[in-house]
Formats: structure tokens, sequence, C-alpha cells
């Protein structure tokens, strides 16, 4: 197993396995409690539900940790950037920067960002990331305005 500290000291790697779930969707809640409070309450039970069995065993899952415990992940499927999370205790540490430079390193080019997460928004395009198209839904068909960066 590699781990690197590409960003501000942050080590990420790749997750162990599904035994590791179980803190990732707590990063997931603490991330999405902080920033997603345009995301209805029962879109946000429906995605939890789903997290450990219907998303993070499609992606390749990274993780960023502090002191030996996660603190955020990211998931990609080939050159996109499907999901980042950071703990909201950790958010401005640095710890999105070295995993969205560690899946960048990897190859991904494209990431679906929710416009009405400002904070996101803001993120990507900071690191180079620019708007290139819109799309009325969600990737779950759900009402939620979503921008390719």
């Amino acid at each position: 197993m590699v781990t690197t500290q590409p960003v501000s000291g942050v080590p990420v790697r790749r997750v162990r396995g599904p035994e590791e779930y179980p803190r990732l969707v707590a990063v997931w809640q603490s991330a999405v409690d902080a920033t997603h409070d345009f995301l209805a309450a029962e879109d946000r039970d429906a995605i939890e539900a789903r997290l450990a069995s219907d998303y993070f065993p499609h992606v390749e899952l990274y993780v960023a940790e502090r002191d030996g415990t996660v603190v955020g992940f990211a998931g990609r499927v080939e050159d996109r950037l499907e999901m980042l999370f950071v703990d909201d205790a950790e958010r401005g540490r640095g710890t999105g920067a070295a995993l969205l430079a560690y899946v960048v390193a990897l190859g991904v080019t494209a990431v679906d960002v929710n416009e009405q997460n400002s904070q996101a928004l803001a993120f990507y395009r900071r690191r180079r990331f620019d708007v290139v198209g819109r799309s009325a839904l969600d990737g779950d068909g759900r009402p939620y305005i979503r921008c390719s960066t």
C-alpha cells in the first residue's frame, strides 16, 4: 500500500476495504451537514443509505488521514472525480487539496459539482477546473443543478 503526502503533509492512500466504510460514511455526514443545506432531508437520507452498498464499491476510493484518523476521502472512476468529502472539522487544513492533487496525479480531469454548493464550486475553480456544462438534474435524477468542471 502506497501512502503519499502530496499537499500540506496530509497522507493519502487507497482505502483498505469495506471495513473503513463506516468511517467514510461519518466523514460524508459531517461534510454534507456543513455544506449541503440545499439537499432535502429525504434525499440526504436516501444517499446516505446507499453509500456503502451502492456508491463506494463502484469507485476507486482514496482516504486522507490526520494522526491516523481518516478525515476525508475521494472516489474516482477513470478520469472522473465522483466524490470528494472532508470532515467538517478538517476543512481549510489542506485535506481536500491533498485528495484532489492525488487523484489528478492519477489522471482525473473532470468532476461534477452541485451548483448550489458554492464552496465546492469555488474550491475546484481555484484549482483550475473550469465550468464546461450544466445539467438540470444530478447524477441520480434529483433536481439539484449540476455543473461539470
